[in-house]
C-alpha cells in the first residue's frame, strides 16, 4: 500500500476533517460522486479513495490527489454487485473477460447451482467432456478449489465464488442410482464435502428438480448439510418444486434449515405456471414465520417473467433419472416413448416454450422460434416435437419458459431478505457466444433491477438495492471484507449513471449489453473505463468461512 505523508501523520478521519495544507496521494481518487456504501444508508456525496486493492477511506477528502483520478459529478459510487447464482463456470472459461456481468457492475459471480465444477474422478471428468456444447475446454483439476485456482490463474476479470454441488458429490459415488447411499457412501461424500469446504467453497447446494441431485432425500441433505453448518456455511437450494407442490419445497428447505442449523437460501424464488401464482404468498409467510422463529433464511430471484432450463424438464421424472444418455436409449424405445409422450408435464403452453439453445449445428436454425412453431412446421404434436427435437440435438435443449407473474416479481422485490442473481453465464456479445441465443438476463438482470424496478417503478430505493446487491449477499455468504465501500475492504467499485442505466437484451435479442456502467474496479484494477473493458484480469477466488486461511 503505497500512502505518503507530509507533516502530519493521517488517520482516515484525519484525512477525511483535518490537515488542511497537506496533501495525501493515493492510487485512484473518485470524485463528487454521490456515494452509496452498500449498507442501506443514505447516499452522501463525498470521494472514495483506493489505494493498491483496498479502500483507503470514503468521504469528502479535500486534500487528496489520486495518481488517478475520476470526477465522478452524477454518478453513483457503490461496492461491486454480487452475482448470487451465476452459470458463468463455462463461459469464463471461454472468456475471462465476463463483459455481460461487468457491464452491469457485477464484480463477483457466485458459481455452483446444484452441481460444481469438482469434485471429480475419471468417469465424472469423461461425463462432463462428453456434455460439453458449443464451448469445449480442457478439465486440468480435480477438486473444486483446482478448478477456481485454475480461472484465476487463467486470468479473469471478476472475481469467483462456488458451493460445491450435492448433484456433483452423489455423481461422484453414486452415479445417476435413484438411492440412498450406504454408509461408506455416505461417508465418502462427507469427506468429499469437508475437502471443499476447507479449499473455499462458501457451501452446500443442491437442484431438486434435476437429477441426479434430486435422488437426495431430505434426511441425506440434512446429514451433508450439518457438514457445512460446522465451517459456518451456508445451504442453498432450487428447491424441489416451483409449481404445484411449491409450498412443501419450501418447507422441506426450512427443516434442513432447523435440523442442520444453517443458513440457507432458495434460488431463483418463484411460484412458476399460472395456476400457482397465488401461491407465492403462502411461501412468502412460510419464509417470514421461520425468520420470526430465528432461522436465518433469504431468497435470490432475477427481474424477469421468464425461466430458463432444459426442455427435458417437462419429461416425466423416470425418463431423466439415469441421466441423459438412459433418456436417449428410452426414447428409442417405442413403449418408454409412448408412456412418455403421455405423462408429459407441460407447465405453460407450447407456444410459450422459447428454443435458444442446440449442440446439433443443422437444428441452430430453430432458435428462437416457439415449441407450438416448430411443432406446427413438422406436422407433429408438441409431446412428439419435444422427443424428436431431444433426441436430434443428444443433448436437454436449452429453452425459456414464459412461466411467472409480473405483479410477483414486483411483491418479491419488495421482501428485505431477497438478493439478486442471474441464473446464467457471462458472455461477451461476439464470437462463440453468438452461435446460441440465450435468456436476456444473461445480460441485464442488474441493469434491469437499477432502471426499471428502480428508477422506473420506484419498488425500493436506490441505496436498499445497493444493499440487495452487495452487503446482503456478502453477509450471508459470510464473505471478508467484500460488499461494502468501508475502509479496509476489497476495493470491488462500480460507478454508474442512476437516471439512465438500463437493460438491453430482449428475448429476440439477448446479446446486448446494459448501458450506464461507466466504470468498474476489481481489487482495486480498473477493468471497465468509459463503459469499455481494459483487458485486465485482475479477479481472484473469493473463499468461505471453512477455507483454511480464513479468518474473522
Amino acid at each position: 500500500m503505497k500512502i505518503y505523508y507530509l507533516f502530519c501523520t493521517l488517520s482516515v478521519l484525519a484525512l477525511m476533517h483535518s490537515c488542511t495544507s497537506q496533501t495525501t496521494s493515493i492510487d485512484v481518487l473518485i470524485k463528487n460522486a454521490r456515494v452509496i456504501d452498500g449498507t442501506g444508508s443514505p447516499a452522501i456525496i463525498g470521494n472514495v479513495a483506493i489505494n493498491a486493492d483496498t479502500i483507503y477511506a470514503v468521504g469528502k477528502l479535500e486534500n487528496a490527489q489520486g495518481r488517478l483520478e475520476i470526477d465522478a459529478t452524477g454518478l453513483t459510487v457503490a461496492p461491486g454487485f454480487i452475482n448470487m447464482l451465476s452459470w458463468a463456470n463455462v463461459s469464463l472459461l471461454e472468456d475471462g473477460r465476463s463483459q455481460g456481468d461487468l457491464r452491469q457492475g457485477v464484480t463477483l459471480e457466485v458459481l455452483g447451482e446444484g452441481q460444481s465444477m469438482g469434485p471429480l474422478n475419471e468417469r465424472t471428468k469423461n461425463e462432463m467432456k462428453e456434455n460439453q456444447q458449443h464451448i469445449e475446454y480442457d478439465i486440468r483439476w480435480n477438486t473444486l478449489g483446482e478448478y477456481l485456482e485454475h480461472l484465476e490463474s487463467s486470468g479473469i476479470s471478476t472475481n469467483v465464488a462456488s458451493f460445491v454441488g450435492n448433484g456433483t458429490l452423489r455423481n461422484y459415488v453414486l452415479g445417476y442410482e435413484n438411492r440412498g447411499p450406504s454408509a461408506e457412501e455416505m461417508e465418502t461424500m462427507k469427506s468429499l464435502l469437508r475437502e471443499a469446504m476447507e479449499e473455499g467453497a462458501v457451501g452446500l447446494s443442491t437442484s431438486l428438480i434435476y437429477v441426479p441431485s434430486g435422488h437426495a432425500q431430505t434426511p441425506e441433505i440434512v446429514e451433508l448439510a450439518k457438514i457445512v453448518s460446522e465451517y459456518d456455511g451456508m445451504y442453498i437450494s432450487h428447491i424441489r418444486d416451483e409449481e404445484a407442490n411449491l409450498l412443501d419445497a419450501v418447507q422441506e428447505l426450512i427443516t434442513i434449515a432447523r435440523e442442520a442449523e444453517i443458513r440457507s437460501e432458495i434460488y431463483h424464488f418463484k411460484a412458476s405456471g399460472k395456476a400457482n401464482w397465488h401461491l407465492l404468498d403462502s411461501a412468502i409467510q412460510l419464509v417470514d414465520e421461520a425468520r420470526k422463529d430465528g432461522l436465518d433464511i433469504s431468497t435470490d430471484m432475477y427481474m424477469y417473467n421468464a425461466s430458463s432450463t432444459g426442455l427435458n424438464v417437462i419429461l416425466p421424472t423416470w425418463a431423466k433419472e439415469g441421466g441423459h444418455q438412459k433418456t436417449m436409449a428410452l426414447i428409442e424405445d417405442p413403449t418408454k416413448r409412448q408412456k412418455m409422450k403421455e405423462e408429459m408435464d407441460f407447465h405453460v403452453p407450447a407456444d410459450k416454450i422459447l428454443l435458444v439453445g442446440f449442440k446439433n449445428k443443422e437444428l441452430r436454425h430453430l432458435m428462437g422460434k416457439t415449441l407450438q412453431q416448430v411443432a406446427t412446421e413438422r406436422q407433429k404434436s408438441a409431446e412428439d416435437t419435444v422427443l424428436d427435437l431431444i433426441y436430434e440435438d443428444d443433448s436437454r435443449i436449452q429453452v425459456i419458459y414464459f412461466s411467472m407473474s409480473e405483479e410477483n416479481i414486483e411483491k418479491k422485490l419488495a421482501l428485505p431478505y431477497m438478493a439478486i442473481c442471474s441464473d446464467a453465464g457471462s458472455y461477451t456479445n461476439e464470437g462463440i457466444f453468438l452461435e446460441q441465443s440465450t435468456h436476456p438476463r444473461a445480460y441485464g438482470s442488474f441493469a434491469r433491477l437499477l432502471g426499471h424496478y428502480v428508477r422506473e417503478k420506484q419498488i425500493i430505493s436506490l441505496e436498499e438495492a445497493i444493499r440487495r446487491l452487495t452487503s446482503l449477499p456478502a453477509n450471508n455468504l459470510k464473505l471478508q471484507k467484500r460488499g461494502k465501500l468501508q475502509t479496509g475492504y476489497f476495493a470491488d467499485v462500480v460507478l454508474f449513471n442512476a437516471d439512465s442505466i438500463a437493460d438491453r437484451a430482449t428475448f429476440d435479442q439477448p446479446h446486448q449489453y446494459a448501458t450506464g456502467v461507466e466504470h468498474v474496479f476489481v481489487n482495486g484494477v480498473q477493468v471497465i473505463r468509459n463503459g469499455n473493458h481494459t483487458e485486465s484480469f485482475p479477479g481472484r477466488v473469493v473463499r468461505g468461512p471453512g477455507w483454511k486461511g480464513y479468518h474473522d
